[in-house]
């Protein structure tokens, strides 16, 4: 039998001690309060800012090398700088993350205003189109037109004057409206059809803002309008749900055990930041009330992300966004890795305007309340301070294994001591914050993956914050081959390839593993940086994409219209242009057959026969299209992915990485 105290004065064992602690503690917490509540978010959140603070003291008063003008110092000081920053950053989210508010309580209880009203609020919603193919466009104009609302109008905003489209709209009973330059991109879009309301005999008292790929549900209106019962809102913002896996969940093959990158932002950041009166509106998917929009102008043109800046002009105008977490529209993701870079970048570029402008955190020229500028300045880190503490991460045990210098100077076992309790806390307090959304590795890729193109960004908004070309996010095309975003990935096969040079010289070259004290935390570093840059090398190879259009599981009945009489049978799956059915097949493959699907009558033709299902194609005329748009958007086919299989996701990773 091993003697305890032999265990306890185990150098090894010892200097695991505190991170065994602060894992028990998190299992004592997570027994307790299972999900985050209002009673259990501060109490983690304040065990989470004690570990920061504490492993931040030690990090200023015990790692750095002594006082000089040398190399070493300089790098140690950048170093220490850059972790701080997004230490800082870490803490201003938390800070946030302590409060969250559920809206739809409060959306129920004005049902019954909203419907009692003598009339309801005319609203008009814009559609922003740009270059979207015709599929694209015709999913969201007949979702559009199809809410259940009594006073609505739908516009078309085709900012490339495309002939084609004025006559779908036509077809379709949607207003077409078209200006003759593309001035100031989709703000100027917007402000031009503004202007065109505002000028009619009976103008909107709303307008809502779709995204061209953006289709609502039929309740879309109904829910977001309950929220105008208090006057001072001035935008009611919904999240953004996806039909399609973003390029990580599908180039991980992890697509249904691992929720869309967004997920987070939409699910957990913007209910917290929603309790603290610090929403914002994010474009697609709002309702704005026109009054006050007209008043400021329209939505501003001096940042490439208007929405955000809108939200900040008609806060200075004693106006609140207001946001409602409920899956009420449905776009698409990027659907490539380059579109994913282009969108996370643009959105950084155009905060790093707002930064710079008249509304930025420090603007004297804003009356924005302190909270409202402590919300900027939390957003600013994380843009800026997070990344350049990725970027330094990387390269910083580079430089220590490869020229024998060391900015962080501490032992394995010091690190295991100080470091690792607070890195285990964080990771496993994040993860029961977003409720299983936040997995290390994972969250360090997506980050990691944009961080050269956020860092250009950064630079290029604070240094010329004007004259920037807004890029939009492709969205179609030809997804049917595999192919590696070498762009994307060159830097990061790079640094794998410096990270193993680097080990290479440190230990084999120099031979000084045994005397070299400060080597064994840069060497652990190196090979937790190489497994993350590994599977995001693995995410740079796009994966083909064979489907038209994403299929959802379904478990409705089926109705197979048939001369010798009907037939029921379960659905597996549905999209938009075919479906699986459950059972053997009523006719030979190639043959048609008639379906009604609550209530909608489809032709269709068997395409594929299995042993146990068979699969159909619908066919492919209008008015079959506009029927299964409709039927699909409308029904319970579109749900959120609930239930997040973290085990499930590892194994995925595991199995793209080593196939």
């Amino acid at each position: 039998m091993i003697d305890a105290l032999s265990l306890a004065d185990d150098p090894f064992l010892s200097a695991l001690t505190p991170a065994i602690l602060a894992f028990g503690l998190f299992l004592m917490v997570g027994a307790v309060w299972p999900k985050p509540t209002t009673a259990s978010r501060p109490i983690v959140i304040a065990i989470s800012l004690a570990f920061m603070a504490e492993y931040a003291w030690w990090r200023i008063t015990a790692t750095l090398p002594a006082p000089a003008f040398s190399f070493e110092y300089a790098i140690a000081l950048a170093f220490l700088a850059a972790e701080m920053g997004g230490a800082l950053a870490a803490a201003l989210s938390l800070f946030f993350l302590c409060r969250t508010k559920d809206r739809s309580p409060d959306a129920d209880a004005n049902e019954q205003w909203l419907a009692g009203l003598p009339s309801h609020p005319r609203v008009d919603v814009l559609i922003c189109s740009y270059n979207e193919e015709r599929t694209i466009l015709e999913r969201t104009i007949v979702g559009a037109l199809a809410m259940d609302y009594p006073n609505f109008r739908v516009f078309m905003l085709d900012d490339s004057q495309r002939d084609w489209l004025k006559v779908l709209c036509a077809r379709l009973g949607c207003r077409y409206v078209s200006r003759p330059d593309n001035r100031h991109a989709k703000a100027g879009n917007i402000n031009h059809a503004l202007g065109l309301l505002a000028a009619l005999p009976d103008p909107p008292e709303f307008v809502s803002i779709l995204d061209a790929d953006f289709v609502p549900t039929p309740r879309f209106l109904k829910r977001t309008m309950t929220l105008f019962r208090d006057p001072t809102i001035g935008v009611v913002q919904t999240p953004q749900h996806f039909v399609n896996p973003d390029p990580i969940q599908i180039n991980l093959g992890a697509t249904k055990f691992w929720p869309d990158e967004q997920r987070y932002f939409f699910d957990i950041v913007m209910p917290a930041k929603d309790a603290w009166s610090a929403a914002f509106c994010c474009g697609t998917s709002s309702v704005i009330r026109m009054r006050p929009l007209i008043a400021i102008g329209g939505f501003p043109t001096d940042s490439v992300t208007e929405d955000y800046l809108l939200t900040l002009r008609l806060k200075e105008k004693g106006f609140a966004t207001a946001y409602l977490n409920e899956p009420l529209t449905y776009g698409l993701a990027p659907e490539g890795l380059k579109e994913y870079v282009t969108q996370r970048s643009r959105w950084c570029l155009g905060f790093m305007q707002i930064a710079r402008g008249r509304s930025g955190p420090l603007s004297s020229r804003s009356n924005l309340a302190w909270l409202d500028r402590l919300a900027l300045v939390e957003v600013f880190l994380n843009w800026t301070a997070v990344y350049l503490s990725r970027a330094i991460g990387l390269t910083i045990p580079i430089i220590s294994l490869a020229f024998d210098i060391h900015p962080f100077q501490a032992s394995l076992r010091d690190v295991a001591i100080r470091f690792l309790p607070y890195w285990l806390w964080s990771g496993l307090a994040m993860h029961w914050l977003s409720n299983a959304r936040v997995v290390p590795i994972l969250s360090d890729v997506a980050q990691i993956i944009v961080m050269p193109q956020i860092l250009r960004a950064v630079f290029a908004g604070l240094l010329r914050p004007q004259g920037h070309k807004f890029q939009v996010t492709a969205k179609g095309g030809d997804r049917t081959r595999l192919f590696v975003e070498w762009g994307v990935m060159r830097p990061f096969a790079i640094l794998i390839g410096l990270s193993i040079a680097a080990i290479v010289v440190a230990f084999y070259v120099n031979g000084k593993a045994d005397t070299i004290r400060y080597s064994a935390p840069a060497l652990a570093w190196t090979w937790y940086n190489l497994i993350v840059l590994t599977v995001l090398c693995f995410v740079c190879v796009e994966r083909p994409r064979m489907r038209v259009a994403e299929r959802f599981a379904s478990r409705d009945l089926v109705r197979i219209r048939l001369k010798e009489g009907d037939k029921l049978a379960q659905l597996a799956d549905i999209s938009i242009t075919g479906a699986r059915i459950l059972g053997a097949p009523p006719r030979s493959l190639g043959e048609g057959v008639e379906l009604d699907l609550s209530g909608v009558v489809i032709a269709a033709t068997i395409v594929r026969v299995e042993r146990d299902a068979f699969a159909v194609a619908f066919a492919r005329t209008f008015e079959t299209r506009i029927a299964m748009i409709r039927l699909f958007y409308s029904g319970e086919h579109l749900r959120p992915l609930e239930h997040i299989r973290i085990f499930r996701v590892g194994a995925s990773v595991l199995r793209r990485v080593l196939d």
